[in-house]
């Protein structure tokens, strides 16, 4: 297939592949009501303080439990008003004295930070899981167009320079790479892969769930581009990460070289694409001392390419001598009883629920 070809393929179904909508987010519960919400006191929540270009909405702060909240926070990397969801560790007030682990959870595309309730995993005893916004078609990059309709778009910015260090001096965290992990699913897998090798000094660990991970190829390429022009398209039509059952949009229409430039591989017009290739064995080779695990299914038109894109990481680290750990669960027998090998959290809570003890065990044994 060709670069000329896939646009108009992946506007049928290939655009699909890794944007996170779609059957992607159809088992995601909606936000928990505000009625609800507001039955915790925001006393429980630890204070914020503004800081790292990081400023706090005053009263924005909403409370879904005592150990699961969602600030807003603005800053001038991002247009608009952006949520960062918290999960605390249940000890985490009993035991102030306790520094904690901290993972980092990126969502798919045309997702959002309440995504997260569909993994019951991350909420966990053993460490802080932040689920930082990353834009209904984000990318977890810092766009080469900022000027679109999004405004400024500097989400790797956002989450590397400012997010990271915010939530070391506003929680009782273990501030190393050896106790933070970087995780993400379909447009977040990209996300998570390609932090940790784009700042291995701050994550030691790192897992990616059919993730965008190889942009050499056509589909993976045209998944961004669906998002850029907002081709949602009968696949979407169907769920989206608040359960309710449609799918409106990837936001507004942004021109199609808008995040990372020209995708098409002629005079080096593609070169932003291929410096930030995560399957590039360059990238890998930065992963050296992080410990790597990825998840795929293949039984449908979306995790067919996510499978071909990790099983060409994991042959690339194998050849770089990089241990890492893949779990090609096919159709999802494997697996679990909800996972039908498909691009959805019916595979992946139960992924996580697989991930998370091997997490959590890492992290107890770093020193």
């Amino acid at each position: 297939m060709t670069f000329l070809r896939f646009t108009t393929v992946g506007a049928a179904f290939t655009l699909a592949a890794l944007t996170g909508t779609g059957a992607a987010h159809a088992d995601v519960p909606a936000t928990t009501p505000a009625s609800a919400a507001s039955a915790v006191s925001t006393s429980a929540v630890p204070a914020f303080t503004d800081g790292y270009g990081l400023t706090v909405v005053p009263g924005s702060t909403e409370v879904h439990s005592p150990t699961d909240f969602t600030i807003t926070v603005t800053t001038k990397q991002l247009s608009g008003k952006h949520k960062i969801r918290i999960l605390l560790p249940a000890g985490y007030d009993a035991d102030p004295g306790r520094r904690w682990p901290v993972t980092y959870f990126l969502h798919g595309g045309g997702g959002t930070v309440n995504d997260v309730a569909a993994a019951p995993a991350l909420h966990s005893d053993s460490m802080i899981t932040v689920v930082p916004d990353g834009g209904l078609k984000g990318w977890y990059a810092d766009w080469l167009m900022q000027n679109t309709a999004e405004g400024a778009a500097n989400w790797e910015t956002f989450h590397l320079t400012q997010v990271v260090p915010f939530i070391d001096a506003n929680l009782r965290t273990r501030a190393d790479r050896a106790h933070r992990a970087v995780v993400g699913l379909s447009m977040g897998g990209y996300g998570a892969l390609h932090y940790a090798e784009a700042r291995p000094d701050l994550f030691g660990h790192v897992a990616a769930l059919s993730g965008g991970i190889d942009f050499g190829m056509p589909q993976i390429r045209a998944a961004v581009l669906a998002t850029e022009l907002n081709l949602t398209g009968a696949w979407c039509a169907v769920s989206s990460s608040s359960g309710s059952g449609t799918c409106a949009s990837f936001g507004p229409y942004v021109d199609s070289d808008a995040i990372f430039g020209s995708p098409y591989p002629f005079f080096d017009a593609d070169r932003v694409w291929k410096a930030v290739d995560p399957a590039a064995p360059a990238n890998l080779a930065k992963l050296s001392g992080t410990g790597i695990t990825l998840y795929t299914g293949n039984n449908d038109i979306i995790d067919v390419h996510t499978e071909a894109a990790s099983k060409t990481v994991k042959a690339r680290l194998d050849q770089l001598g990089i241990p890492s750990r893949l779990v090609n669960y096919g159709d999802g027998a494997s697996l679990a009883p909800s996972c039908d090998g498909g691009h959805n959290y019916g595979c992946w809570a139960p992924a996580f629920a697989d991930y998370v003890p091997r997490l959590e065990a890492a992290f107890a044994a770093a020193r």
